[in-house]
């Protein structure tokens, strides 16, 4: 891997540092080639503090060390994304990531979606609500659902048209994130197990 820490006049290229498996961003520090070099000796990421003018492993103080899983640089060989395991906070200040978000997965629209029903499952009252309707029917009712989408979507997986198949594949996961929800799960946790088995 070349790295121009000659770009900068201070011999430092940011690093990115992000959870490797939560892909969460967790901070931005510096590093030049003594900071690289010994995160690659050490696996536990350091950098060149330019507070304290020397290298500062994280974690040396708090315990809250990141470690190395994989680094790369960006097209111009300046800038170092780093993936990482935390072992506890990442900020000086105890949050998770330097910007204070909490460092859980996100899977896009699936997280926005799976907001959108815990809302409706809080508003079961919601009269207009196809999902809260669900809700209140119970349990029983989308399990039901989901047993209905799913025949649907082998059936139309054994024809030839892609968009009624697409079709019914989003109804039955969307209404599996509904009887995730109904069992007090997310997506998240099938996604742990699917990794326990990888």
């Amino acid at each position: 891997m070349k790295i121009d820490f000659t770009k900068n006049s201070d011999g430092l290229v940011p690093a990115i540092i992000q959870d490797a498996q939560t892909r969460k961003v967790l901070m931005l520090g510096y590093m030049n080639q003594e900071a690289f070099d010994k995160t690659q000796e050490t696996q536990k990421v350091t950098f060149y503090s330019r507070s304290k003018k020397r290298l500062w492993t994280k974690g040396e103080e708090s315990g809250n060390f990141l470690k190395l899983v994989s680094i790369k640089n960006d097209c111009d060989n300046d800038t170092l994304l780093i993936m990482a395991n935390p072992s506890g906070p990442t900020c000086h200040t105890g949050t998770d990531t330097c910007w204070g978000e909490e460092n859980i997965a996100s899977f896009g629209f699936l997280s926005i979606l799976e907001d959108t029903i815990a809302s409706r499952k809080a508003n079961k009252d919601d009269e207009k609500s196809y999902v809260a309707s669900l809700f209140r029917k119970g349990i029983n009712k989308i399990a039901q659902k989901v047993g209905e989408e799913a025949v649907e979507t082998v059936i139309e997986a054994k024809d030839n048209n892609d968009e009624l198949f697409l079709n019914e594949s989003a109804d039955l996961l969307f209404h599996y994130l509904i009887l995730l929800q109904a069992k007090g799960f997310t997506f998240s946790d099938i996604v742990k197990v699917l990794e326990s088995r990888s």
